[in-house]
């Protein structure tokens, strides 16, 4: 296939658009890929659509190779399945609803659970029909409050989603190792550089969830590894080595004291270690990790009200408010507002302690750190005082613990050995073991084996195929633009026609045609622009393998250019198609 730019419907621009942020955004814009329609939606133009398909194309080939089937289900869907499963409420306010003229609900689809979970019920009733892996590649549909860095975090997506249904736990282990194949399979063949971490499932539910993440400093996700041991996870989904309890026999009673000007724990280690005399007491300097912060959040569970909920932390770790997200979830989380405090006037500010929110029936949870016998200088729900010595387990009891303390480089490993050092990372697939919560919400009972009914058991597979290219062009980039993988790019070559003299013109047709026979898709830019125009829209286009007939055509060569690695080098010119095809491995 010969793409000439002459016919071509492109425009590239010079300068980035004025909202990008990350190099993929500035490219992928500059290079006439996609175009911004509104917030967080795009257009995808003609290079930009074929680096999709390539993308779904490798999707879909490692797909069909574990046996999985492609169905295609509609993005507009009606409430009732995502009212049985909960998640019409669980979504808040990030889904797209809709009414039609009849006032009857709808939404635009975010995930497709439920409807694959109803398909599987409505065609199969028998044991014999299992196991069945069925995937979809579609637009999806986010209400993102700040959709960010053009088609890394859009309001519309495409993605692929498959779901198996087993009739037991060893076969949901089988379909989620076949597709965790599956993916590193895909990821590699598209020349991601990634890793494995383990996730928490957020409003998917279920239980085991690792996440697919594309190491690169764009991303909003926060990951952790361990050198020693391998262990790696989404910061959401650290758990925090939780100290052995102490014994608190000898301790010395708690203390209220009056510590004015303290509302921060900066001045209230400044007091402790100054006229305060707690760090006497203490017999060394007392730090903030000494202090325990408590933070109210209001929450509201699926279908219910608003409640308080306070969170204790010690005093030098910052509250994660996407690892507070993740513990909660389902529940709707909310920061207290000034109306919410004059509400409560037992809550403090600055000052909040355990003893008022025991007596006020407010449910507290603590970081594991807070274990019991491990003492802590903490509010105590008065102005300009404060708690020193209260004993975990002794002068309080949390009603259990939650992890929202942020996670930092040095902090211990949760296996126990080596330290964890962070990075960052967007997340191109997620794969989950959902177990039997759609199936249980929907009822889905097939008859077994020995005559019974049995309830078949779900995984759930995510891949994102649009922010996929965005991952591409993050990670494969220079200076001068673009730099796809061959199993990505628009085209396998770009040939230049740099010369304006006739027997040039025809000899670049020539091999055009020779490479087109042999199924080699090619750019050709045969437009009447200068040589450097079309340099520059070489390198920004970003095609693997440039070949210009230019000045060396006379003297019978053509040059080839890498993108990739910026080697250069000159080949004659009649073999020039077996020495492009030998390049591009054809």
């Amino acid at each position: 296939m010969i793409i000439r730019l002459s016919h071509l419907f492109l425009r590239t621009l010079r300068d980035d658009p004025a909202d990008a942020e990350v190099a993929s955004h500035k490219l992928l814009v500059r290079a006439g890929y996609v175009r911004r329609i509104a917030p967080g939606v795009y257009s995808w133009l003609p290079l930009g659509l074929r680096v999709l398909r390539r993308v779904e194309q490798v999707v879909r080939e490692e797909m069909d190779g574990i046996g999985a089937q492609e169905i295609s289900l509609p993005a507009l869907l009606p409430r009732d399945p995502y009212e049985s499963s909960h998640r019409w409420t669980e979504y808040g306010d990030a889904l797209f609803r809709l009414q039609d003229r009849k006032g009857a609900d709808y939404l635009l689809g975010p995930t497709h659970e439920e409807m694959f979970t109803l398909t599987v019920k409505g065609e199969y009733s028998s044991y014999k029909d299992f196991p069945v892996t069925l995937y979809q590649v579609k637009e999806k549909y986010r209400d993102e409050e700040r959709p960010r860095a053009g088609i890394l975090r859009g309001r519309e997506f495409v993605m692929k989603d498959s779901y198996s249904f087993d009739l037991d736990d060893a076969g949901l282990d089988a379909s989620y190792q076949a597709h965790r194949g599956a993916y590193q399979r895909i990821f590699d063949r598209l020349g991601v550089e990634y890793v494995i971490v383990s996730a928490t499932s957020g409003a998917m539910g279920g239980s085991a969830s690792e996440e697919f993440l594309a190491v690169s400093e764009a991303g909003e996700d926060t990951y952790v590894r361990c050198a020693e041991t391998g262990y790696a996870a989404n910061v959401e989904a650290v758990t925090t080595p939780a100290p052995p309890a102490r014994e608190w026999d000898d301790a010395p009673a708690a203390r209220v004291l009056d510590t004015p000007g303290t509302e921060t724990i900066e001045a209230l280690v400044d007091w402790a270690n100054g006229a305060g005399g707690v760090a006497d007491e203490y017999g060394r300097p007392v730090t903030a990790g000494d202090t325990l912060k408590n933070i109210l959040v209001k929450l509201r569970e699926p279908g219910g009200v608003w409640q308080l909920l306070a969170v204790g932390v010690p005093g030098d770790r910052e509250v994660d408010g996407k690892r507070l997200e993740a513990s909660l979830e389902p529940a709707e989380m909310a920061m207290l507002d000034a109306d919410d405090f004059a509400a409560h006037p037992f809550l403090v500010r600055g000052y909040i302690g355990p003893r008022a929110l025991a007596e006020h029936g407010v449910r507290y949870l603590v970081d594991p750190r807070v274990a019991d016998g491990t003492r802590w200088i903490t509010g105590a729900d008065e102005h300009g005082r404060h708690a020193a010595g209260l004993v975990a387990g002794r002068d309080f009891t949390a009603d259990g613990t939650i992890e929202a303390a942020e996670v930092r480089d040095g902090d211990p490993s949760p296996d126990g050995g080596g330290v964890l050092r962070a990075a960052r990372g967007i997340e191109i697939g997620h794969i989950f073991q959902l177990g039997r919560k759609y199936t249980d919400a929907f009822a889905v009972d097939v008859l077994g084996e020995n005559g019974k009914p049995v309830r078949p058991t779900m995984g759930s597979y995510g891949i994102g195929i649009s922010r996929l290219v965005a991952v591409l062009a993050e990670q494969h980039h220079d200076d001068k633009g673009l730099r796809w993988p061959a199993e990505a790019a628009p085209a396998d070559v770009h040939l230049v026609i740099a010369n304006k003299d006739a027997q040039a013109k025809a000899g670049a047709e020539e091999l055009a045609a020779a490479l087109d026979a042999a199924r080699v898709t090619l750019v050709l830019d045969d437009r009447k622009a200068s040589p450097g125009v079309k340099f520059k829209d070489a390198e920004l286009l970003g095609v693997p393998l440039v070949v210009v007939v230019g000045r060396g055509w006379a003297e019978g060569t053509v040059e080839l250019r890498d993108r990739m690695s910026g080697e250069t080098r000159t080949i004659p010119a009649e073999q020039a198609a077996a020495e492009i095809r030998a390049a591009i491995g054809r």
